[in-house]
């Protein structure tokens, strides 16, 4: 262990601290993050803790018991964030948010000690300094997110044994889901909830019209309730819309239904089976200890693996993948073409046969 790490966990373990955590942006990746979170809360329990982030992780993260209070991400501009920092007299700053920005505004807020990963240039603005693990070609190593985070976690001197993401619903979303989707109380059959967009672009995004077969398969064989999730982005509006003009059964839109956050929480909380690409809710249904089929393509399925028992992966094989490409470039989407409707509808008879079996008798 590095004589710098030895003093850093030395003081934080010996004094009282007032610790700045800044979180990722992406919501995803702020779930990835909670493993790291849990650990930090739980190693440094007399400590002030703070959470730096934007709406979205907030809210998505509300609830937890991991901080005792949030700072609210507004303007980018490092200098603006710095003089707010500043008035708050942080002793310690963890980043977990990869940018320059974040640690030159924790650097001009003159925050004592800054730890974080050394990459985008700004390894001389922290005073602890981690280097991701490159491979000969100067690409970053694969590595799940969790555990990216639990290195800091790690090197702050937290037990980093338990991976599990973790999330919080909230007694109020439930009651207000109920009142605006009374289909999720009302059926008998599994509730389904289809996740067909993806921020990070429409490469990661399986067909509209296999996501239709897929729900007809499912409300014809199962008397599924099945519900699709979509952010309030016009692209993603028109998937859903799409999916459900293309089913020949009936389909819940929540792009017609619009659900809070929280809400949102509150109905994967209930759902009996997720089907999703890979994005944000995706690691919602994990954290909520759903039953789970991600659909991969474009991107590698290492950088977010959770080891989550409950999940199963189906993977796009493709000459060309993983390209990581937000935007396919070929002729043909190879990858998310490559998973067929079967391979989907199989894989979902086996996450589905309890509830069935427990409605038969």
């Amino acid at each position: 262990m590095p004589a710098s790490l030895n003093r850093y966990v030395f003081q934080m373990q010996t004094q009282d601290e007032n610790i700045l955590v800044w979180l990722p942006s992406p919501m995803g990746d702020a779930i990835l993050c909670t493993p790291a979170l849990r650990a930090i809360r739980q190693h440094f329990k007399s400590s002030q803790i703070s959470f730096f982030a934007n709406d979205v992780v907030r809210k998505v993260l509300s609830g937890s018991d991991f901080n005792n209070g949030w700072l609210e991400q507004g303007k980018s501009n490092p200098f603006v964030t710095a003089k707010m920092l500043k008035r708050y007299n942080f002793t310690h700053a963890i980043l977990f948010k990869n940018s320059f920005a974040s640690a030159l505004a924790v650097f001009l807020a003159g925050i004592p000690s800054r730890i974080g990963y050394a990459r985008e240039g700004r390894g001389i603005m922290l005073t602890d300094k981690l280097h991701p693990a490159k491979q000969q070609d100067g690409q970053f190593m694969p590595l799940s997110m969790i555990d990216y985070y639990l290195i800091i976690a790690s090197w702050l001197g937290c037990n980093i044994t338990d991976r599990s993401l973790e999330l919080s619903v909230d007694i109020q979303d439930k009651q207000n889901l109920q009142k605006k989707l009374p289909e999720v109380t009302e059926t008998e059959g599994p509730i389904v909830v289809i996740v067909p967009g993806g921020a990070f672009g429409p490469s990661k995004c399986w067909p509209c019209n296999r996501f239709a077969q897929t729900a007809d398969y499912l409300i014809g064989n199962y008397n599924a309730t099945v519900i699709v999730s979509v952010s309030p982005e016009p692209a993603e509006k028109r998937i859903a819309k799409q999916i459900c003009d293309s089913s020949r059964q009936q389909i819940v839109n929540l792009a017609a239904k619009p659900l809070t956050l929280g809400e949102l929480k509150a109905l994967f909380s209930m759902a009996d089976l997720v089907i999703t690409n890979d994005t944000g809710p995706r690691h919602i249904a994990i954290a909520l200890n759903r039953k789970v089929i991600s659909l991969f393509g474009p991107n590698n399925p290492v950088w977010t693996d959770t080891g989550y028992e409950n999940e199963i992966q189906i993977v796009g094989n493709a000459p060309c993948a993983p390209c990581h490409k937000p935007e396919c470039e070929k002729s043909e989407h190879l990858c998310m073409e490559a998973i067929t409707v079967e391979m989907v509808c199989e894989e979902a008879k086996k996450l589905l046969v309890n509830k069935q079996e427990n409605l038969s008798l």
